[in-house]
């Protein structure tokens, strides 16, 4: 019989261990709790809910509920066991995180085919693996991973917010280049005096995250990494000579220089998403929706991420890792959870999910299963591998913007994503029609 190795028992590494058991392969789950636990963990069962006990919105024609019923087409174990232990929470799927924790941890240690191996792992065994060590993954685990993976590992999560393109108003920005040279790959928002005394007043007043201890980072050695409003702390005028720095930009509503600018970046291959460059920020999620709506052009901007900066290792995955989870250089080693660059509970468990099928196929003789690009799970798996973000890949959770537009004008954004809703279905159907997938629920 066919073994494989998995390496943690959170989210992603019980989807993965439950789909290759249900495909007749033997798996060795490795899990350190209750032996260690890290400085975010505290209880002892596998796929612990370690922040919100929410798993975001059930509605279908939203990012997160598409994307858990895409993963119960796929075998999921970790959306049946949330609905079984849900408990009420309006139109999102919240658990109770104990009997949630129970339940995974049940049905994974009842498995005849899943050997649950105690005990903190500091090597990477021999064979196929599927490491899914989690954000926090550190010591000697932390230094094979970055043998393995070169230079393409971080350990503190920097990253600006993303907007949507389609909800910018494109009548007051622009795209320009600095000094007209090189392409007008940037999105410029123009500010005058008075918009931008009024921006730096809301950014130097607006509540901060309370960072845990564990998470305490060195952004205040790393100037390039200093958050907008520690930044803006340091006077009137700092970000005007940072990240907002009018010069070589003229705004297109006066003819003149703007007092400052902000630029967006693109942040996937079909320009569907923008960054705000320089922004990275700790102002909680709340804020950042009030003071950053101050931005010219950004007054009703859709959010699809918003600035964090915080412990979270993670690895380059569009440089490391093909579309199946597999590593480029070494395709019998897979990632899954947050480490690779997903972000979210349910992002994670499905990054699991899917490197359990792939491996299960790989070891089994089938054609690999070809998650369709218009699928919540197939534009996640697309957006960790995309060449495009390599060198500048930032994590990313489920979101309507990674998928490919519709083409067709439609306001209501409901109607709208009832329509992509649809169409992934629709697609992820037919895939798993055509190669004979069975999710054997």
């Amino acid at each position: 019989m066919s073994e494989i190795n998995v390496i943690g028992a959170g989210l992603a590494g019980c989807e993965a261990s439950w789909i290759l058991a249900k495909n007749g392969i033997k798996v060795r789950l490795y899990e350190m709790k209750p032996e260690k636990f890290s400085p975010a963990h505290h209880y002892s069962g596998f796929a612990e809910l370690v922040c919100s006990n929410s798993l975001k919105a059930s509605r279908l024609e939203s990012a997160a509920g598409l994307l858990k019923y895409e993963m119960e087409m796929l075998g999921s174990l970790t959306v049946p066991c949330a609905k079984e232990n849900s408990v009420e929470a309006g139109g999102a799927l919240a658990v109770d995180r104990e009997k949630f924790s129970d339940s995974v941890t049940e049905k994974i240690k009842n498995n005849p085919l899943i050997e649950v191996i105690s005990g903190e792992v500091t090597e990477i065994p021999d064979g196929m693996t599927i490491i899914a060590t989690g954000p926090l993954t550190d010591g000697k685990m932390a230094e094979n991973i970055k043998s393995l993976c070169g230079e393409g590992l971080s350990f503190y999560d920097a990253a600006a917010p993303i907007v949507t393109a389609e909800s910018l108003d494109m009548n007051k920005v622009f795209f320009a280049s600095r000094y007209d040279r090189g392409d007008a790959d940037y999105i410029n928002c123009p500010m005058n005096k008075e918009e931008y005394l009024a921006f730096y007043d809301a950014v130097v007043s607006a509540e901060r995250v309370k960072l845990k201890d564990f998470e305490s980072h060195p952004f205040s050695v790393y100037e390039g990494c200093m958050p907008i409003e520690v930044l803006a702390s340091r006077g009137v005028d700092t970000m005007r000579f940072g990240c907002m720095k009018p010069v070589g930009i003229t705004d297109i509503r006066t003819g003149k220089r703007p007092y400052a600018v902000v630029q967006l970046r693109r942040e996937n291959s079909e320009g569907t998403l923008f960054n705000m460059v320089g922004f990275q920020t700790n102002l909680k999620f709340s804020e950042q929706k009030r003071v950053f709506s101050m931005i010219t052009g950004l007054e009703n901007a859709e959010f699809v991420r918003y600035g964090v900066m915080h412990r979270n290792t993670f690895i380059n995955s569009p440089e490391l890792l093909n579309a199946d989870f597999s590593m480029k250089k070494n395709p019998d080693i897979y990632f899954a959870g947050q480490i690779t660059g997903v972000e979210g509970y349910m992002e994670s468990a499905m990054s699991g999910l899917v490197a359990g099928i792939s491996a299960s196929r790989k070891i089994k003789g089938l054609e690999p299963l070809e998650l369709p690009a218009d699928t919540m799970t197939g534009a996640l798996t697309a957006y960790i591998s995309d060449p495009f973000n390599n060198g500048k890949f930032q994590p990313m959770g489920a979101n309507m913007g990674i998928l490919p537009d519709i083409n067709v004008r439609i306001k209501d954004k409901k109607q709208k994503y009832g329509i992509y809703a649809k169409r992934a279905v629709e697609s992820l159907k037919y895939q798993l029609e055509r190669i004979g997938y069975e999710n054997n629920s």
